[in-house]
């Protein structure tokens, strides 16, 4: 708990000298983007801790950003009750996904074949309705300029920092409260020997379950807030594989076994994605997913715990070693 106050004062502390020094405003612009991408991480790694490999998260970012922006432009739902219906849309697409794999014991790389073809057709599905989504050609939502804030529209970077924080701050809470929770225990146990869990009573599938319905939330919120700041969705950046391989890649290079993980991750994956940007420009048009592939594979292979699990192991096992010398 002590630890736990001291992270939310660095923040708040952190978050005031931001403000009040005035950072220039392309900075703000990616801060916003890394809080909100490590939240849609970290509900990623809701389920990758536990064993369970989803390649399909793309498709809950992809629905919630759709969600909100159709809802608002075509039949004018402010976004504040478009955002818990896109929620709501992603955990039916989870459950009904979900419900069957888990019932049978669909897990490993066959899980993950199934989600992975989840985000495509999703994927699919957007470009496929571009009548009413815009097709690959992507989509804006109608600007509120009287009232920006009924429609999460932040033309104040400033406001969106503070909204992207608050929310990152919750899913932070979220990944806590779970970790201690009778569902962490429940899965960590079915992780290692799921007939064993089921054996002294667990229902590994409800466990389960309940936990991908919470990351697909907690996704989907995260994909419709980024939509509204950016101003613009396509199906491209938004959903489908590529997104689902860049959050895979940013947990497991941040270290999903953390709580900061992600986040440092997500981080690193927009740093990578503007270089490029600024240093070919449009010449070399999919070359971060490409990067992200391979790195992905060095990762996984010399750095399991990712970078910020790794100078956490370092930096404890340095304080075991001190420990150790004074007895």
């Amino acid at each position: 708990m002590k630890r736990n106050l001291l992270f939310l004062l660095g923040v708040v502390v952190i978050t005031a000298v931001l403000l009040l020094i005035g950072v220039p405003v392309y900075t703000m612009h990616i801060l916003v983007q890394v809080l909100l991408w490590g939240a849609i991480c970290s509900g990623w790694t809701l389920l990758g801790r536990f064993g369970i490999t989803s390649m399909g998260h793309g498709a809950f970012v992809g629905i919630g950003a759709y969600g909100v922006v159709l809802l608002w432009n075509h039949l004018g739902i402010t976004p504040w009750l478009g955002v818990p219906i896109a929620a709501a849309a992603a955990m039916l697409l989870a459950f009904a996904v979900g419900y069957p794999c888990f019932k049978l014991r669909v897990v490993g790389r066959n899980f993950s074949l199934v989600t992975m073809a989840m985000a495509v057709v999703v994927q699919l599905t957007i470009i496929a309705a571009r009548d009413v989504t815009g097709g690959s050609l992507g989509l804006t939502p109608k600007a509120q300029t009287s009232a920006p804030l009924l429609a999460l529209q932040f033309p104040n970077k400033n406001v969106a920092f503070l909204f992207a924080l608050g929310f990152w701050l919750v899913v932070l809470w979220v990944m806590t409260r779970l970790n201690a929770s009778m569902t962490s225990l429940s899965l960590a146990a079915s992780a290692e020997q799921e007939d064993a869990a089921e054996a002294i009573g667990i229902n590994v599938a409800r466990e389960k379950l309940k936990v991908l319905l919470l990351s697909a939330a907690v996704t989907a919120v995260g994909g419709a807030l980024l939509g509204q700041y950016l101003m613009y969705i396509n199906p491209e950046t938004l959903s489908g594989s590529p997104v689902s391989l860049q959050i895979l890649y940013a947990s497991i290079a941040g270290g999903m076994y953390t709580v900061l993980g992600p986040t440092i991750g997500s981080g690193l994956t927009l740093a990578l994605t503007e270089s490029l940007r600024v240093l070919f420009g449009t010449r070399f048009i999919g070359a971060a997913n490409t990067i992200y592939g391979l790195m992905l594979i060095l990762f996984v292979i010399f750095m399991p715990q990712g970078i910020w699990g790794t100078i956490l192991s370092k930096l404890q096992g340095r304080t075991s070693r001190r420990a150790r010398s004074l007895l």
